[in-house]
């Protein structure tokens, strides 16, 4: 579809790539540059601090907005609407987008949705667990110019039957390639995520220990990368970071956990030394304890040979082959017996699994989503 003008919503919560955490954004950091090179003229809406290259920017607010996600909505709804907001400018001061490709959960679609045809079509990629608003997606109507697009089978069965009847299909997530750097295998396995209790470090935690296995946990606490930083505001008393669930969940769950030894927390990563970290593990872990509806870091750790420990929720079981590319268990007992036979796992099969996530199918996948809704909605 060259000559196809698409203006992608990331959100203002995240500099795109990001710097360390931040899923959705990795998943546009993927997506923008395979569109670029099929022909079609990306405007990026995102942070003034991203650094992707795209055609042209949007930028409404000048940097991330993410260690303020989690407080309380009277404090934070105002965020996605001022970007919104500056997106909207954009569209009425005579931007020319055939599609907005929308990644702001909730605000975007209603958004675009209320602007009615004073907004192009709108395609909103589903990064989340759909159960968490249903007042919203229960009612919602996009009345055939906002569709939106699930990451997972899995996902979109969860889904409100109001939603499903507005989705065009679904797009498994691709992560970028590895980075070419020299690595030697490690003792140790690797949690790639965000600290909080969805995420389950605790369970990783408990089960490494169990099993006489290095763990190392890597991922932000309330956005805060720098371990050091995190200790120095909880000691200077910053009440407000204090309160943060995902604070109250590393105090109380996680923390005492972490020896630095058996178990260490090293912070958020991200380029060479994230690749070296994930490179070098004998298995990601991702003992979750949601319904992930993407995983992007389970398709990065297939991508390059290292086997997933986790369980069977969510979009896992689609990605991870039980006893070829990882082991999938309910229990901590099974999952403490499984880190004991990694050995029995192939690095090539995990790589062969992975190709079918790549970028450019990605990409091409997306096209057709486009191409779809621009159909039923002519010029």
């Amino acid at each position: 579809m060259s000559g196809l003008r698409v203006l992608v919503n990331a959100g203002p919560w995240l500099p795109v790539p990001p710097s360390g955490y931040g899923g959705i954004e990795t998943v546009v950091a993927t997506l923008v540059p395979e569109l670029r090179r099929a022909g079609v003229h990306v405007t990026l809406a995102t942070v003034g601090t991203s650094s992707l290259e795209a055609d042209d920017y949007v930028r409404p607010l000048p940097g991330p907005a993410f260690r303020s996600i989690a407080m309380p909505y009277n404090r934070v709804s105002g965020i996605a609407h001022a970007h919104m907001q500056g997106l909207v400018d954009a569209l009425r001061d005579g931007g020319r987008w055939d599609l907005v490709h929308d990644h702001l959960e909730v605000v975007g679609p209603s958004v675009l949705g209320a602007m009615g045809a004073a907004a192009p079509p709108t395609l909103q990629t589903l990064h989340w667990d759909l159960r968490k608003h249903p007042e919203f997606y229960s009612v919602f109507d996009g009345r055939g110019r906002v569709r939106f697009a699930a990451v997972s089978a899995s996902q979109l069965e969860r889904a409100p039957a109001n939603l499903r009847r507005q989705t065009l299909g679904v797009v498994p997530l691709a992560a970028p390639p590895p980075l070419e750097v020299e690595t030697t295998p490690g003792e140790h396995v690797l949690v790639l995520a965000r600290i909080t209790a969805d995420k389950a470090q605790d369970v990783a935690a408990r089960i490494s220990r169990r099993a006489g296995v290095p763990l190392v946990l890597a991922g932000p606490v309330a956005g805060i990368d720098d371990p050091q930083e995190l200790e120095r505001r909880l000691a200077d008393g910053d009440e407000a970071l204090g309160a943060h669930p995902d604070v109250r969940y590393w105090l109380e769950e996680v923390r005492p956990l972490v020896d630095g030894t058996s178990v260490t927390w090293v912070g958020g990563v991200a380029g060479e030394r994230k690749e070296r970290l994930l490179r070098s593990s004998r298995a990601l872990l991702s003992p979750i304890r949601w319904a992930e509806p993407g995983a992007t870091g389970v398709v990065e750790a297939l991508a390059r040979g290292v086997p997933v420990v986790g369980t069977p929720r969510g979009v896992l079981p689609s990605l991870v082959e039980h006893g070829r590319t990882g082991f999938l268990a309910a229990e901590e007992d099974d999952l403490v017996r499984h880190l004991g036979e990694l050995d029995s796992l192939d690095p090539q099969a995990c790589r062969e699994a992975a190709r079918q996530w790549t970028p450019a199918g990605m990409a091409r996948c997306y096209l057709d989503l486009y191409h779809r809704l621009l159909e039923e909605n002519p010029a």
